[in-house]
């Protein structure tokens, strides 16, 4: 039985359904194998990236599913090696042809790359690859409010996500502000935090046997009520299904901002360059 999914409605008129899957680590017939199951299971949203070289199990999965294409979210993302114009366009086209899909519903750039400072001429280039039909609809993550007022300068082209890290350890009131303030939907990256412990907090059990669900679907809940769209990993359909089933329940005000009161200085986990962090 699979899972009625709320969609968004994104600022160029696309749709978002309000939860993805991630594909992170998901390789070869093995991932296509998860990613199929998690389509089975009423995922409409999934989330890949160059970088996570597994381009080709999406798109096998997306071929074998019963599952009509139009009514797919394939989103993958720019590194941030290619953020020269020219070679933006060229890993674009790079993506469609190892996904073997005609077009991409999202595409990002994956982070901006500051040190480099070419993340303009790639939000150039994405813009380029919407206008030629290549991908559907464009954004960007781990974006700071700085970098999205720069390429919304110099484009007039505002980004319809901006996928973020976001957990109860790190709750990104004031990014979630700013995207929200620009017609931007946040998306959550690893959403129950990067190592879980997020999932053992006396507050989220607490909350988690109130309702009679798991610390992680409470978590994923606290997510939609924020408005971003969480995108959880799982490669088993047991997970995958429970991860989904989380909009037959909703949590008080005052759960929402127990959970939210979690947040820390050391949340984003302090040290860690994103230049080097796998998922980006």
């Amino acid at each position: 039985m699979t899972q009625d999914v709320p969609q968004y409605e994104l600022d160029d008129g696309t749709t978002l359904p309000a939860i993805g899957f991630g594909t992170y680590r998901l390789t070869g017939e093995e991932g296509t194998r998860s990613i199929l199951s998690a389509i089975e299971s009423g995922y409409r949203l999934l989330d890949s990236a160059v970088n996570y070289q597994n381009e080709d199990a999406v798109g096998e999965a997306v071929r074998r599913s019963a599952v009509p294409r139009e009514e797919l979210r394939v989103t993958s993302k720019l590194p941030g090696r290619d953020h020269a114009y020219a070679r933006a366009l060229e890993t674009v086209e790079g993506s469609l042809r190892a996904s073997g899909l005609d077009q991409l519903d999202l595409y990002l750039i994956h982070w901006p790359n500051p040190i480099e400072d070419l993340y303009v001429q790639a939000w150039r280039a994405l813009v380029e690859a919407r206008e030629r039909g290549l991908v559907r609809s464009i954004g960007v993550s781990n974006f700071l409010p700085e970098h999205l007022d720069r390429i919304i300068e110099d484009t007039g082209v505002a980004p319809s996500v901006n996928q973020v890290e976001l957990h109860p350890y790190f709750p990104q009131a004031e990014q979630r502000a700013a995207d929200a303030a620009r017609g931007i939907r946040t998306e959550s990256w690893s959403p129950l935090g990067r190592a879980n412990s997020v999932l053992s907090e006396p507050v989220v059990e607490t909350i988690a046997r109130t309702h009679g669900r798991s610390a992680a679907q409470v978590i994923l809940r606290w997510h939609v009520q924020l408005g971003a769209v969480p995108i959880p990993k799982a490669s088993g359909p047991e997970r995958q299904t429970e991860n989904l089933s989380v909009f037959d329940f909703e949590l008080s005000e005052s759960e929402v901002e127990a959970i939210s009161a979690l947040g820390r200085a050391d949340g984003r986990n302090k040290g860690q360059d994103p230049a080097t962090h796998q998922e980006f």
